[in-house]
């Protein structure tokens, strides 16, 4: 498969930025404006869920021409918890998913981790893990443990 152009003017300001272009192009099914928020790496990962691990471009991009050969992806980000650096940034997030079932229209849930390098083009994922979700959104867990180990 061949590699998507980076376009650092559309993409690459900062990982906020970067993210908010992936989802974009994922609720609009834009292969090439998708693409092109990841990294120009042999070892980008990517992980749909209860999928196998995909790495490189060119398995992220057939795994995700074969998503909007099905339709659109209608999905909305919430409760990000971010882990930043100077050089990356981790992203922790929900995804409210709207699907489309033979009963009607249902919400379900699933949890995100998107990896960030900034790179001479800008900011640019370099991994996507998605861990299967719920019907119904789940609270997230913060208490700190008294005891360290």
């Amino acid at each position: 498969m061949s590699k998507a152009r980076k376009s650092p003017a559309q993409v690459g300001g900062s990982a906020d930025e970067t993210e908010a272009q992936f989802y974009d192009a994922l609720q609009a099914g834009d292969i090439d404006r998708l693409m092109a928020c990841w990294a120009d790496e042999d070892e980008v990962i990517c992980v749909h869920p209860s999928g196998p691990r995909l790495v490189g471009l060119g398995a992220v991009r057939a795994a995700f021409e074969a998503v909007f050969n099905n339709g659109t992806v209608r999905v909305q980000v919430q409760a990000l918890h971010k882990v930043e650096s100077m050089t990356s940034a981790v992203h922790s997030v929900r995804e409210r998913i709207d699907l489309l079932t033979n009963e009607g229209p249902v919400q379900a849930y699933a949890i995100a981790t998107n990896v960030y390098h900034k790179t001479a083009q800008g900011w640019r994922m370099v991994a996507h893990h998605v861990s299967p979700g719920s019907l119904e959104e789940e609270p997230d867990i913060s208490e700190v443990a008294h005891v360290l180990h």
